[in-house]
């Protein structure tokens, strides 16, 4: 093993980890890792029962596949996104209907031990305000519902309705000068709380602007007006009645302004409006869909009886780059400027250069390097879901955050008012791909200054920037910073990150004053948190290892423990004496960093012959799961406890592409995706076999989406890794896949054919060995099952004949019904026993 690093397992059993308080764990010296001090554990910790419980209360029930793959209502039904009430009495949340698709709103009291109550439909208006925002001195809030705007004053707390309509609003503001701003369809309109008086502040349409007359385009139309003495005066007539209507459009308030008028054919991205209500940002893009007509999916089970072709994405192969306009518009003025990104530092590098030659070479041609523009626009992505539009409190200041296509580039600019041109503040630049997930920023409440997110060290941390002067880091380390909140009066913002240990994480506040860092929470597991509006308390959404998510909450200014204000986990599923996997850092034979991964262990395991073993590797490829929180990935848990209880040792790894551990773990696989995953994937195996008492000769693997996609990888590329192998909802050609994921990886097909070729499993089917099971769901809008259709044709050409296709002809990518599930893992499960 490399100095580095020594063994650390990470163990608690299910009655500790709900017998133990919102903070108190066991041993907290002995089973958390901090980076520059390991703990050595040889085998897994044993934790001793409370003193009132024996094994039998604490729960004996064994595992099926039947219950397991059941509706997850029998679990419980966790609390989904919590947020506070105003006064910061009460919390809502809510909470999925027993046996039903239908969500409720739960209101509780934390002042009191009243139980929580759903609110009744006809108050949802007045309790449903997650979305709410707040006027500069919080003496009022707003917020939408169901289209309709509606404000609660702080002094008598009536709730008001302002709006009464159907049409979509967004982006509700409020400005300073005490109205509420929204944004509905081509416009944006104002609201004066205090009078109800709704106006129409601006519009913009995707046209020509117009005018009186058009000019004649031929000889005989300018013939025929010079023949015609009636036709020249109906077109003076024309233009004399278009210029009184221009000039009583400026000369009354009163009238509608009239529309700026952008590019035809476009269609609005982005638009924002200055909290002093003279300028609007607005980005447009080109209207046309790179999709076409062979862009469909069949869908054979439908309650007509006929099949339908239903929609989809276009592919990455058919990808087309594009590029945002950058509009500033001035209200009062009635003029509008192009905001040009030439100003931005390598807006035309050749960023593929290498890429290209590499490329050409292999075809036996010659690259020149081009300064061409790049194609730039708004930041936008999956995970992200700010404006990329941010003003000061003033409306003075404005930054964008603008990327390229290519993702190799994000910068923050600021917009300078007077010569109407970006200023570049800060870039960002990644060989491989910018992460888009953290890209949080904004200004401070009381002086114009930047905070954000950036990679630019390594891991994700949080900086700040006064215009014109270097950016100072508030955050370092080997972890990463997301889930930024900024304290009203500017002293702390607020983050999560996992300080402590990767799999760990905890709430924290950094003072910017004195740039000291100070943790709020201490639950060990995985937290989240909604400050209120008092800024006095936290409000945490907190799992561990098996223990589905519950609220608490913690006083952010004091020492108290966290108070758990949420029991929904049914007694059924506290019931089951759960294997708690260990958290284990695999030493890698290709990196110094260790590969963190969730080890399941039968009790026993160390004794009697060699174990049969199953490694599970996530899918999304972009996330983590061997954390120290509740997983997403539920039913593989339980699956996994099943499994254990017959004496399987399994493995689930955060393999190199993981969330959790920084830039180079993140972007290690580029242009060569299932190379070092499945070498990790080796290492793995490794380590089974060197320390779980594992026969090297009875391991198989599995997973679902990237996972499945791994599967075949490591299945036709390493055929004597693994004895078995079940690949689910797979991807087996990358130029199939979306463009937003794909490219940022392998680049397009057009220019980076190489990185698709060396990264699909379709080229490599020959290497097929050992049985193989492919789970394919039939109307799957991400992983379209096209994917296995020509895998399959491409291995009975093959002539492979140790391979089995299951279609699920009603489910997408996430299965819905439990039959499904069932039979799926029915499938894996079988695949396991007959060859491990």
């Amino acid at each position: 093993m490399h100095n580095s690093v020594r063994p650390l397992i990470i163990a608690l059993s299910s009655a500790a980890l709900f017998a133990c308080s919102a903070t108190q764990v066991t041993s907290n010296d002995n089973y958390i890792a901090k980076q520059a001090n390991v703990q050595t554990v040889e085998k897994p910790q044993v934790i001793s029962l409370p003193a009132n419980k024996t094994p039998a209360q604490l729960g004996d029930t064994k595992l099926t596949l039947e219950q397991i793959m059941a509706d997850p209502d029998w679990m419980g039904r966790s609390p989904e996104s919590p947020f506070w009430s105003i006064d910061g009495n009460a919390i809502y949340y809510s909470q999925k209907r027993e046996g039903s698709v239908l969500n409720d709103l739960w209101q509780q009291d934390i002042k009191t031990d009243s139980q929580a109550e759903p609110v009744a439909p006809q108050y949802l208006h007045q309790a449903d305000s997650r979305n709410r925002v707040s006027n500069a001195n919080k003496s009022m809030w707003a917020w939408i519902f169901k289209n309709n705007i509606y404000v609660q004053k702080s002094v008598d707390r009536t709730v008001i309705q302002l709006t009464r309509s159907s049409e979509n609003k967004s982006a509700l503001q409020f400005l300073n000068d005490g109205r509420l701003s929204f944004t509905s369809g081509n416009a944006i309109f104002t609201i004066d709380p205090a009078t109800g008086l709704t106006q129409q502040l601006v519009s913009w349409k995707f046209a020509d602007k117009p005018r009186a007359v058009e000019p004649p385009k031929d000889y005989i139309a300018r013939q025929q007006l010079d023949l015609i003495d009636v036709l020249e005066k109906r077109r003076n007539d024309k233009i004399a009645r278009f210029e009184q209507q221009q000039e009583l459009a400026k000369a009354n308030v009163t009238l509608t302004p009239e529309p700026f008028y952008l590019t035809p054919k476009y269609r609005t991205s982005q638009v924002s409006l200055s909290p002093n209500g003279k300028f609007v940002v607005l980005a447009e893009q080109s209207d046309e869909s790179s999709r076409n007509d062979t862009d469909i999916m069949p869908n054979y089970i439908n309650d007509d009886g006929r099949i339908a072709a239903d929609p989809v994405r276009s592919r990455v192969a058919d990808a087309k780059s594009s590029s945002e306009t950058l509009w500033l518009l001035d209200i009062e003025k009635g003029s509008q400027t192009k905001l040009s990104y030439t100003s931005l530092p390598g807006y035309n590098e050749d960023v593929l250069a290498d890429v290209k030659k590499e490329v050409a070479k292999s075809k036996g041609e010659t690259y020149q390097t081009n300064r061409l523009p790049r194609d730039i626009g708004l930041m936008f992505d999956w995970y992200w879901s700010q404006s990329p539009i941010q003003w000061d409190s003033t409306g003075d200041n404005v930054a964008v955050m603008l990327e390229a296509w290519d993702n190799k580039d994000r910068w923050i600019a600021t917009v300078d008012f007077k010569n109407q041109t970006l200023v570049s503040q800060h870039r960002l630049h990644d060989d491989a791909w910018v992460n888009y997930k953290s890209n949080s920023f904004g200004w401070l409440n009381n002086s114009p200054v930047l905070y954000f997110l950036s990679e630019q060290s390594g891991y994700a941390h949080l900086y700040t920037k006064a215009l014109g002067r270097p950016e100072k880091a508030l955050t370092q380390g080997q972890y990463e910073v997301d889930q930024l909140t900024l304290s009203d009066d500017d002293q702390y913002i607020y983050y999560q990150a996992n300080v402590k240990h990767p799999g760990i994480y905890e709430i924290y506040r950094v003072d910017l004053a004195t740039g000291k860092s100070e943790a709020l929470t201490d639950l060990n597991g995985m937290t989240e948190y909604v400050l209120n509006e008092q800024q006095n308390a936290l409000l945490l959404t907190h799992s561990k290892l098996t223990q589905p998510p519950e609220l608490f909450v913690k006083n952010v200014n004091s020492g108290d423990v966290a108070k758990r204000v949420t029991f929904t986990v049914s007694d059924a599923f506290k019931n089951i004496n759960w294997v708690a996997p260990e958290i284990v850092p695999i030493e890698s034979s290709h990196v110094e960093k260790p590969i963190y991964s969730r080890v399941y262990l039968p009790h026993d395991f160390a004794s009697g012959d060699k174990r049969k073993a199953v490694v599970f590797s996530h899918g999304a490829g972009y996330l983590q799961n061997s954390h120290l929180g509740w997983s997403g990935y539920f039913r593989e848990f339980m699956f996994h406890n099943m499994l254990v209880e017959q004496g399987y040792v399994v493995l689930d790894m955060d393999y190199r592409a993981s969330a959790g551990y920084g830039r180079d773990w993140r972007t290690a696989i580029y242009r060569h995706m299932g190379k070092p995953e499945i070498e990790d994937l080796a290492d793995g195996v490794k380590w089974l076999v060197d320390n779980a008492n594992v026969d090297r000769q009875r391991i198989g693997t599995y997973g679902g989406s990237y996972g499945g996609f791994m599967t075949f990888m490591a299945m036709f590329t390493q055929p004597d890794l693994f004895q078995a192998g079940a690949a689910l909802r797979p991807v087996t050609d990358w130029a199939h896949y979306n463009t937003g994921y794909t490219a940022n990886i392998l680049n397009v097909p057009d220019v980076d054919p190489i990185a698709y070729e060396r990264s699909s499993p379709i080229y490599f089917a020959e290497g097929l060995q050992k049985p193989l099971l492919i789970n394919a769901p039939m109307v799957d809008s991400n992983v379209f099952f096209v994917d296995t259709v020509r895998l399959v044709q491409r291995l009975i050409e093959l002539e492979k004949d140790n391979f089995e296709t299951a279609i699920f002809p009603v489910e997408s990518h996430g299965f819905v019904e439990p039959s499904s599930w069932l039979d799926e893992y029915k499938r894996i499960y079988k695949l396991f026993e007959d060859n491990l």
